[in-house]
């Protein structure tokens, strides 16, 4: 008998079929033993009766543990009662292996703990279905992209240089020479666009940043799209349309994830619609000031700042056009300001701060070679970054999304380390 999945389990009512899996909980009444078992496509309610499925059966049952593997036989029948609207008569069970004492119980277990056992905490429905939703914003990241022309070229995690700053590079040798481990892709992209038009790159990215906030992470992941001809406005349209496109699928396909386990109050997020608010860095301090905010004009925003700002608004927000002096060398200036950069960050809803950052680029050779000896980088690393400007320079722009902050919006979580199977974090390494 050919094994099926569980998600798929509704096609198979009123048949006999074959379950792979393991026991996520078992409880008995004494004459029935229900068995919830999952198959990492989804949980299913296995009823053994004495009865009807003789001692040997039963009594296989009563050996079960939580996380015992199986292989399960039974009758698929409707039930409305049940998690996801069936459940199985079995009429034989397979014990693949007896689990030991499994170290994660039904009962509350603190963050230090769970974290050291995150190798086992992915098989529990909250990190589950956050997991899944995870794997469908990036296929829907990749499709919004690829529907629209871009190209995926994929960029060095090892380089020679700096992209965001020398302060939060991880060094390394690579044979004698230092290498850093890439905290963007954007310069490669910037050359991969002189050659596509309209590219993105989509891979990890490293931060040496000794930050314990809820919103950090030491290793994430980060989707960059950049391209040729564009300007500010033309990349704040496409991360707009972005972020609706992701939000609306994620509705779309894991309401049930979102509001049944999650917990999460998605009319929140049925207000991510186009336009998004546009306010320029002058006017968003203003408005802190108002507020009362602590904070001084021309610095950059702190995730409280951040906060203060999304509040007034019921969907994401973009700022723009912030002071050239805390932005990265390579960032455009204001043609009616040059103390500004043609810069933005999107700011989303309810608390969760800056899930994109981006801008145009500068494209004029003179005006770059004085920004890098500014911003004191060597400039021989940076010559093939140049030779894009002396060989058919171009206006160009593009923007990063954090895929784990994104996520953390989406799924309405509190910390960014339950977005990625295992997070890297300032004080974690392991498991």
């Amino acid at each position: 008998m050919q094994a099926v999945e569980i998600e798929r389990i509704g096609e198979y009512a009123g048949t006999e079929v074959l379950l792979k899996g393991w026991v996520y909980n078992v409880h008995s009444s004494g004459k029935i033993f229900f068995l919830l078992v999952r198959d990492g496509t989804g949980l299913m309610q296995c009823i053994v009766e004495r009865s009807s499925a003789g001692e040997e059966l039963f009594d296989k049952a009563a050996s079960l543990t939580q996380e015992s593997s199986i292989e399960i036989r039974g009758t698929i029948r409707e039930d409305k009662r049940a998690p996801g609207g069936y459940e199985m008569s079995v009429t034989g069970l397979s014990v693949i292996q007896i689990a030991e004492n499994y170290p994660i119980t039904p009962k509350e277990h603190g963050t230090d703990f769970l974290m050291d056992k995150r190798h086992l905490w992915l098989r529990g429905q909250r990190q589950h279905a956050i997991m899944r939703i995870r794997a469908g914003l990036i296929r829907f990241i990749r499709e919004y992209f690829d529907n629209r022309g871009f190209v995926c070229m994929d960029t060095p995690i090892f380089t020679p240089n700096a992209c965001e700053g020398t302060t939060t590079l991880f060094e390394t040798d690579y044979f004698g020479d230092k290498a850093y481990l890439t905290q963007s892709g954007q310069l490669y992209n910037e050359a991969t666009a002189a050659a596509f038009r309209k590219v993105y790159c989509f891979g990890p990215t490293f931060r040496a940043e000794k930050s314990k906030t809820r919103r950090h992470l030491i290793e994430f992941w980060m989707v960059e799209p950049e391209v040729a001809f564009a300007g500010l406005d033309d990349i704040m349209s496409l991360a707009e349309g972005l972020v609706v496109e992701i939000v609306g699928r994620a509705l779309e396909s894991y309401r049930a994830l979102l509001v049944d386990v999650l917990e999460r109050d998605v009319t929140k997020l049925e207000n991510v619609r186009a336009p998004f608010p546009r306010l320029s860095y002058d006017d968003a301090a203003a408005l802190l000031k108002k507020k009362g905010a602590a904070f001084e004009t021309g610095s950059d925003f702190g995730g409280t700042d951040e906060t203060m700002i999304s509040d007034e608004f019921d969907r994401p927000v973009f700022v723009h056009r912030f002071p050239a002096a805390i932005k990265a060398f390579y960032m455009q200036p204001d043609p009616d300001d040059a103390r500004l950069s043609l810069s933005v960050d999107l700011l989303a809803s309810e608390g969760y701060g800056e899930i994109i950052g981006g801008g145009q680029r500068i494209h004029d050779l003179a005006l770059l070679e004085r920004r890098i000896a500014e911003a004191g980088l060597p400039e021989k690393a940076f010559q093939w970054y140049l030779d894009l400007r002396r060989y058919g320079t171009f206006p160009h722009a593009g923007f990063g999304l954090g895929v784990e902050r994104t996520l953390s919006y989406v799924c309405g979580l509190q910390h960014v380390r339950e977005t990625i199977p295992f997070p890297r974090l300032i004080n974690r390494l392991t498991p």
